[in-house]
C-alpha cells in the first residue's frame, strides 16, 4: 500500500521515498507526493530524481492500494533505490483552491435545497460540477450558490483534516454528498472539514484557509437534462 503523504499535509513539495516496484516506465513507492488521479481530481506532474537525473512523473494511477508514477520513460534506479520526488506545485495549488471551492459549493446547495452531487471533475484550467437539479429556476440557483460560495472564501474559514472511524463518521449527516455514492467500505475515513460550513468524507489535497482560494467564477452552465445540470467555473 502506497502512504499518501498529502493526506497529512498537502503543501509538502518534496519527498523521498523507496522504490518498491518498477514495471516499464511505471513506478511504484512506498510513499508519495502525487496525487493520483481519482475522485474526478486531476492528478499531479513533477519528476523522480536518482543520480542527478531527473524523470518526469506526466500521470499518476490509482492502482488498487498502489500508486502508479507513469514516467516518460523507462528508469535506471530499481526496487530498494531511493528517489527524490518533487511536484509541480503551481498546478498542485489550483488544483487544492478549486477542490476546496468545489466542497463549498456542494455545501451551500445541499444545504440550502438538498441538491447532491451527482459528478464532477477537477483540472487545473477549471472545474466541473454536475448536480441533481430539476427546478425551472436552475440557472439563478446555481448562480446564487456561486455568490454564497465567494461570500464563504472571502470570510477565511479554516479547513481542517482529520481521521474518524468508519462507525462515528457515518452519524455524521450528509458526509457523502456524491449522489449514488457508496461510503468508503474502510475503517478509518479522512475527513475535510471547512468549519461551519462542510463535513466530507475526502482523499484529496486542500488549502488550510478558504481565502487562499480567491474567488470562482461561473464559465458555462449546461442543461444535462431533466435532473441534471451542469456549470463550469474557474478562479477569478
Amino acid at each position: 500500500m502506497t502512504k499518501y503523504l498529502y493526506w497529512y499535509d498537502s503543501y509538502i513539495k518534496e519527498f523521498e521515498a523507496r522504490v518498491v516496484r518498477v514495471e516499464g516506465n511505471r513506478v511504484v513507492l512506498d510513499q508519495t507526493i502525487f496525487h493520483p488521479r481519482t475522485g474526478g481530481v486531476d492528478c499531479d506532474t513533477g519528476k523522480l530524481i536518482f543520480n542527478d537525473e531527473e524523470y518526469f512523473v506526466k500521470e499518476v494511477i490509482k492502482d488498487g492500494e498502489e500508486a502508479l508514477h507513469v514516467l516518460d520513460r523507462e528508469p535506471k534506479f530499481r526496487e530498494g533505490d531511493v528517489v527524490k520526488g518533487m511536484i509541480d506545485w503551481d498546478r498542485r495549488y489550483r488544483l487544492m483552491k478549486l477542490h476546496t471551492a468545489a466542497h463549498i459549493l456542494s455545501a451551500v446547495l445541499y444545504n440550502r435545497y438538498n441538491i447532491l452531487i451527482t459528478g464532477g471533475e477537477i483540472t487545473p484550467e477549471y472545474a466541473r460540477d454536475d448536480y441533481s437539479l430539476s427546478s425551472d429556476n436552475w440557472r439563478n440557483i446555481l448562480e446564487e450558490a456561486v455568490i454564497e460560495t465567494n461570500k464563504i472564501i472571502e470570510r477565511g474559514v479554516p479547513v481542517k483534516v482529520y481521521f474518524l472511524s468508519r462507525e462515528e463518521a457515518m452519524k455524521i449527516p450528509g458526509i457523502v454528498k456524491l449522489m449514488e455514492k457508496s461510503p468508503p467500505n474502510v475503517r478509518e475515513w479522512r475527513i475535510v472539514e471547512i468549519e461551519g460550513i462542510d463535513l466530507q468524507a475526502d482523499g484529496g489535497p486542500h488549502v488550510s484557509n478558504t481565502r487562499e482560494i480567491g474567488g470562482i467564477k461561473v464559465l458555462k452552465l449546461e442543461n444535462r437534462g431533466k435532473n441534471n445540470k451542469r456549470i463550469y467555473y474557474t478562479l477569478r
